[in-house]
C-alpha cells in the first residue's frame, strides 16, 4: 500500500491543468479518465496542431513553438535563473535565514510559473 502525504496530493493537484491553455481544471470529483483540456476549444487547437505536427514529418512527441512562444519561455527562464542567482549571492554575502528563506520563495514560485509552457 502506497503512502500519500499532503506535499504528492499537492504536487498531483498543481499538475491539474488544461493540456493546452494551461488554466487549472476544475476538481469536480468526476469518475473516469481525468480531463485534459478546459473546453472544446482548447481540445481542438491541441488536435489541429497535433495533426499539423504529424503532416509536417515531425516525431509526434516534437514540440512546436511560435516565436513568441519561445521568447517567453526564454524570458521566464532568464527570470529563473537570476532568482537562483540572487539566492547564490545572499548565501555567499551571509543573509539572514529569514532573507535566505524569502529568497527561496521566490526562486519556488519563479519555478512554479514557469512549469507551465502556456
Amino acid at each position: 500500500m502506497e503512502l500519500v502525504t499532503e506535499s504528492d496530493a499537492a504536487r498531483r493537484e498543481d499538475a491539474r491543468h488544461c493540456a493546452w491553455c494551461g488554466r487549472r481544471l476544475p476538481d469536480n470529483g468526476r469518475i473516469g479518465r481525468p480531463r485534459r483540456y478546459c473546453a472544446q476549444p482548447c481540445r481542438q487547437r491541441a488536435y489541429e496542431r497535433r495533426a499539423a505536427v504529424q503532416r509536417g514529418g515531425l516525431p509526434e512527441d516534437a514540440v512546436v513553438l511560435s516565436s513568441g512562444e519561445l521568447a517567453d519561455l526564454q524570458d521566464r527562464l532568464f527570470q529563473l535563473r537570476c532568482a537562483a542567482e540572487d539566492v547564490a549571492t545572499a548565501a555567499a554575502d551571509g543573509a539572514s535565514e529569514e532573507e535566505l528563506r524569502r529568497l527561496a520563495e521566490e526562486l519556488v514560485g519563479t519555478a512554479r510559473g514557469l512549469e507551465r509552457l502556456r
